[in-house]
């Protein structure tokens, strides 16, 4: 299915700062910001790849920073403030 499609299904891009101990220092974090179209509010692929993560991957999650965006709603219109003529 092409990203538009999704998106006017109810995907939202979503973007996470995931925190995570680094396996060779695991009292240092380290930073992994993930990005992609998902559904909020369950985000069922966020949720996928946090699966995918803690059984695959040696670096223990701390947290997850999670926000959403829609990025195709309807048009803004607002009021200019003034009005310039070119002759």
């Amino acid at each position: 299915m092409s990203d538009l499609a999704r998106q006017l299904e109810g995907y939202r891009l979503t973007t996470a700062e995931i925190l995570y101990h680094m396996p060779d220092h695991p009292k240092l974090l380290q930073s992994y910001v993930w990005q992609a179209l998902d559904l909020a509010p369950r985000f069922p692929v966020l949720i996928k790849f946090l699966d995918f993560w803690t059984r695959n991957l040696d670096g223990k999650l701390h947290s997850v920073k999670v926000c959403s965006a829609g990025i195709v709603k309807p048009a803004e219109l607002r009021m200019v403030g003034a009005e310039f003529r070119v002759h």
